[in-house]
């Protein structure tokens, strides 16, 4: 599992001109999932999600996390974080999960956070054309790998 994670401001996500998904303070992650996540890649993911100290704290120090501040979380799923681009210009997705297996672990992905953060999690529409607002708070931007722990 990949995860870009960004710290905003706000946040939004509009399918066919509704929005359907807002944030204020919080994260936005974009989430690309490949087939042999697992569970264990979820709880790792949502452990760290929760915890990376990327918020200020009162002396305006990134020491505090998406639990101290009491930030939202909106989750879009995006099978694009796991592109191969060594050959040619044309990106391949092979290593992207297939719907069938992406789908149960987005959901659970979603769940697991949405226990852990004690709040309801916002979430994009799998796999439907999305409209991503955000306004970037910092700009804080953070790629994070579930293979690459060690």
């Amino acid at each position: 599992m990949k995860i870009v994670i960004q710290r905003v401001s706000k946040a939004s996500v509009t399918v066919n001109k509704k929005e359907i998904a807002t944030i204020k303070k919080g994260v936005l992650i974009l989430l690309g999932i490949v087939a042999d996540d697992t569970i264990e890649d979820i709880n790792w993911l949502t452990n760290k999600i929760s915890n990376l100290r990327i918020f200020n704290d009162a002396k305006g120090v990134m020491n505090a996390s998406l639990l101290d501040v009491q930030g939202e979380a909106l989750i879009v799923s995006q099978f694009t974080l796991h592109a191969l681009t060594k050959k040619g210009n044309r990106p391949s997705y092979i290593k992207a999960a297939k719907p069938d297996i992406a789908i149960p672990l987005y959901n659970q992905f979603i769940k697991i956070l949405d226990n852990q953060l004690d709040t309801t999690v916002q979430k994009g529409e799998f796999g439907a054309d999305m409209k991503v607002e955000l306004l970037n708070d910092g700009p804080v931007t953070i790629l994070i790998d579930s293979k690459q722990r060690i």
